[in-house]
């Protein structure tokens, strides 16, 4: 549904979120209990980003980093992942990366503390920053909702979108609520809405839709959702139902219910950047729609199931070994609805 113009050298352009992450070395023990803990390349946008590129798409990365030896190890990790880091700036007054400390508790339960503020360093990309030859030698330029909620990093994300549509490169809507930064239900719906309405496809969970259309409406459903984003020009909609799946709806009509596979879960992160790396590299590459999903959905199962975010990102052989695997046992993820 969504025609990518072949002849770019880069297949997606992240803009967003680069972090860092405190994983417990000892899992099912409370933060309390935990003395040892591990680091790794965090945020929506690098996990993302990384994803991708283990399923062997060339990514590039616009976003700002501290300027420090934290900034200096994120971009080397980024690096060493084959993304293009050229574009990435650093923090020229001091900002800091946001740090992510998780607890992770027996069942899977996962407590998330988040330490991010206005002045975190990704949010201090400025227009400057956004080079339209840049914009323009992508397919798809990958935009996060969390960098929408303050300046200067709101304004670089706005004309980047600009520039994606004067040179059509297909512009994807991450919604990524995080609610550290935004001000009022009307801000985050305000700027969700810009993002939105001039993008060929939205992913977000049920509560980040109803977010994103709070001054219009109240607590729509999954088809009535589609059915405006569609009017609006979006080709393509995931909207996310936590342990319960997806929904994948498509502006021709059909769409598709994506349940997990069945996994050993260990902890409720990551899920969702591994089903975007997972399901946009397919779709490039113009992979059918079901299977697209089919790929999501196992990337975040096995997510769940990993001890980090971006580390544990299989790569796409790893993946599709995952996938033949669980068809062999008889599971089925995919149910056209």
């Amino acid at each position: 549904m969504i025609q990518f113009e072949q002849d770019r050298p880069l297949d997606v352009i992240l803009f967003g979120r680069i972090a860092i992450d405190i994983n417990p070395a000892d899992f099912g023990k409370s933060f309390i209990e935990n003395v040892n803990f591990n680091k790794y390349v965090g945020g929506s946008s690098a996990n993302t980003g990384v994803g991708l590129s283990k399923m062997g798409c060339k990514v590039g990365f616009l976003s700002c980093v501290s300027n420090d030896s934290l900034g200096d190890f994120v971009l080397h990790y980024l690096s060493s992942q084959g993304i293009d880091v050229s574009h990435v700036a650093r923090a020229k007054h001091g900002e800091m990366l946001g740090l992510a400390f998780s607890e992770i508790l027996p069942n899977g339960k996962t407590n998330l503390m988040m330490y991010r503020d206005e002045n975190v360093a990704d949010l201090q990309i400025t227009c400057d920053d956004v080079d339209e030859d840049y914009i323009a030698s992508a397919k798809a330029i990958i935009i996060s909702g969390t960098a929408l909620s303050a300046s200067p990093s709101r304004e670089a994300a706005l004309k980047a979108i600009m520039l994606a549509k004067k040179h059509n490169t297909k512009v994807i809507f991450d919604i990524d609520y995080r609610a550290q930064v935004w001000k009022s239900k009307n801000e985050i719906s305000l700027y969700y809405t810009l993002a939105a309405k001039d993008s060929e496809m939205i992913m977000g969970s049920r509560e980040e839709f109803d977010l994103t259309d709070a001054i219009i409406s109240e607590g729509d459903t999954d088809e009535v959702t589609a059915e405006r984003w569609f009017n609006e020009g979006a080709k393509l909609l995931i909207i996310k139902h936590g342990a319960e799946g997806s929904c994948v709806y498509v502006s021709d009509g059909k769409k598709y219910k994506v349940l997990p596979f069945k996994i050993n879960f260990l902890k409720a992160t990551g899920g969702g950047d591994a089903y975007a790396s997972a399901f946009v590299s397919a779709l490039i590459k113009g992979i059918s729609i079901p299977e697209c999903a089919e790929r999501g959905t196992a990337s975040a199962s096995l997510a769940v199931a990993a001890t980090n975010c971006s580390e544990a990102l299989p790569t796409e052989a790893a993946l599709l070994e995952f996938i033949d695997k669980k068809h062999a046992e008889g599971e089925q993820v995919i149910f056209e609805m």
